[in-house]
């Protein structure tokens, strides 16, 4: 099933739980299997119409969240992909439900190990500009709509900012890899395990439109099982499908209108030079053109 008029999006997550709190504002919901075995759910949202939502469940890390990114961007043909989930919160200003939209997701493992100490070879990827331009127009009464009664009570805000992408589970402020992210990728405002291979696999695709967005489900600073044990997982994972589903109606209502603007922009005239020399003359410079089905 491709997209063919820009109404088909495509959500991934890594966890059953931030799947969950995306299929939760979907109906009509089918099954729909890829040749080799991968499943995705396939439904609408009524508050957001106009468009159907394929979701899938990759597991966790890098590697697999790049290769199903591929499968379902090759399966579906997307006009809008975007990874849904949860993350541990690096800076002190952000609460637990808090969401991070990313503005840039940085792969945090690339680099030389050597006696005197290791060395960051950064890799990063840069959220496209016009969703970029969107999110910055998303304010909570965009999505805080699409929350439980519990959920608004709470007021998440959502940020638009640096996400680290690494490898391993991070539950401390003074681990190695912590120093390391801090050293050299100090602008993040959180860290998860997925979003390095989805923005890779996205790259590979020509024109994919893509998003990450994560729900703060603890601050990485060695009480993430306390904060699991009191539901911030599922929290977080519901303020971020929140979030995803106001991001991605709104950037459907953008990409509608810029095609009706296509549509309305005129055609340019053909251009016709005609060099006309008599007898000895010749040309030797041009001045002007002709405008084919312009008044002259």
């Amino acid at each position: 099933m491709t997209d063919v008029d820009g109404s088909m999006k495509v959500f991934l997550t890594a966890l059953e739980c931030e799947r969950d709190a995306v299929l939760a504002h979907l109906v009509d919901v089918e099954t729909r299997s890829h040749g080799n075995g991968t499943v995705f759910d396939v439904g609408r949202s009524p508050s957001c119409p106009g468009f159907s939502i394929a979701v899938g469940c990759t597991g966790t890390g890098n590697l697999r969240s790049g290769t199903l990114t591929e499968r379902a961007l090759a399966m579906f043909s997307p006009s809008f992909t975007v990874f849904v989930g949860i993350a541990g919160g690096l800076k002190d200003h952000l609460e637990l439900g808090d969401v991070v939209a990313a503005s840039k997701t940085y792969a945090v493992h690339g680099g030389r190990s050597q006696d005197d100490g290791f060395r960051a070879r950064p890799q990063s990827w840069e959220v496209p500009h016009v969703v970029e331009q969107v999110a910055r127009r998303i304010k909570p009464a965009h999505w805080h709509g699409l929350l439980s009664d519990e959920g608004r009570a709470l007021a998440p805000r959502a940020y638009l900012a640096p996400i680290a992408s690494g490898e391993v589970v991070l539950n401390s402020r003074t681990s190695p890899l912590a120093l390391q992210i801090d050293r050299n990728y100090n602008d993040a405002a959180a860290v998860e395990m997925e979003s390095a291979g989805f923005a890779s696999a996205a790259h590979a695709n020509r024109g994919a439109l893509v998003a990450t967005v994560r729900g703060i489900s603890d601050h990485a600073d060695g009480d993430k099982e306390q904060a699991d044990g009191q539901g911030s997982q599922e929290t977080a994972a519901a303020n971020a499908a929140a979030y995803a589903l106001a991001l991605t109606a709104a950037l459907h209502v953008s990409e509608g209108h810029a095609a009706e603007s296509a549509r309305r922009r005129p055609e340019l005239p053909g251009i016709r030079n005609t060099n006309v020399a008599k007898g000895r003359a010749r040309v030797g410079q041009q001045i002007g053109v002709v405008l084919d089905g312009w008044p002259r």
